[in-house]
């Protein structure tokens, strides 16, 4: 007997009691929203505020005054970042930075990608690659730039006295701006690579195994494999890796400052070393504070223009 099927009770005929409705408030919102949920975000608001927000509205106050002392100040609104965008050491910093960049990416994505497709996909000799390729990223940076310090000097580094007395190059990365440059070019390829070969062999792993198959048995060249299959299937891991490397590169500071310096001369000073230099160094807090805002800005834009293009390249 269904609840619609009607009951006899004392040999009369009663209707079956009718479901109650649900309360008003009920039907209007079916799901009620329970607000202490937000109790578990607010640690995360609250560290964001502490180590994000607070120091970054510190920086854009110093950045429209001139400060004296920490009781005499003077407002001078955009003095600061005008003063920032005309200086033309500023700008040659720029330049380096984002040549610097640009190089990084030309080499590192091309060769991350390779290192990916070599190793091995199955077996005991994926652990021992994974964990070879890894080694450089658990140096942390100052101790790289210790290491490629002594290494590429060519009067006890090893690779320095290769360079000079086995290649016969008269190499010193401390006199020649070009030596300075291609060693913190090749210390950066050897520090990052395997990050991108990381991701990528991520990305490969996550392929399914017919298509390398159904390859196969069409008798695919690995070139054709790599172009058709592996590549397409790259294309998010490889934004994500472009992206990462680039803001990374264009923020470096701890290896080139542990190296060279900054030198010779100004070859190898970057945007990040000279706003330490002019925040630190000459202790300019204006300047520098306008100096850090307009990097943001600079380095935000240009994820931005990356993001983009790179997207609307995979539609």
């Amino acid at each position: 007997m269904t609840e619609k099927t009607a009951v006899v009770v004392s040999g009369e005929v009663v209707a079956p009691d009718a479901p109650a409705e649900p309360p008003e408030e009920t039907r209007a919102n079916p799901k009620r929203k329970n607000n202490r949920a937000w109790w578990l975000v607010l640690p995360v608001v609250v560290s964001v505020a502490f180590t994000a927000v607070i120091p970054l509205m510190t920086v854009v106050n110093f950045s429209v005054q001139d400060v004296f002392s920490p009781s005499d100040r003077l407002f001078v609104g955009l003095e600061w970042f005008r003063m920032i965008a005309r200086d033309p050491e500023v700008r040659s910093a720029f330049v380096r930075t984002l040549l610097f960049s640009a190089q990084v990416l030309l080499v590192e994505i091309p060769l991350g990608v390779a290192i990916a497709v070599s190793m091995p996909r199955r077996g005991f000799w994926v652990s021992v690659a994974l964990v070879l390729v890894a080694l450089p990223l658990l140096i942390p940076w100052n101790v790289v730039g210790t290491i490629w310090q002594i290494f590429a000097r060519g009067d006890i580094g090893l690779g320095g006295w290769t360079i000079n007395n086995v290649l016969g190059i008269n190499f010193n990365y401390t006199l020649d701006s070009t030596d300075a440059w291609i060693t913190v070019l090749v210390m950066d390829v050897w520090h990052w690579t395997p990050l991108v070969a990381l991701l990528a062999y991520a990305g490969l792993r996550s392929i399914p195994e017919p298509y390398f198959q159904a390859a196969q048995i069409d008798g695919a060249s690995a070139w054709a494999t790599f172009r058709h299959i592996q590549l397409p299937r790259l294309r998010g891991v490889l934004t994500i890796a472009i992206l990462l490397r680039f803001m990374d590169s264009f923020m470096i500071y701890t290896e080139p400052f542990v190296v060279t310096g900054g030198g010779p001369g100004n070859a190898t000073s970057f945007l990040s070393i000279l706003l330490s230099k002019i925040a630190v160094g000459q202790f300019d807090l204006g300047p520098a504070g306008a100096f850090s805002l307009l990097y943001f800005l600079i380095v935000q834009i240009l994820c931005y223009v990356f993001f983009t293009v790179l997207t609307r390249s995979g539609r």
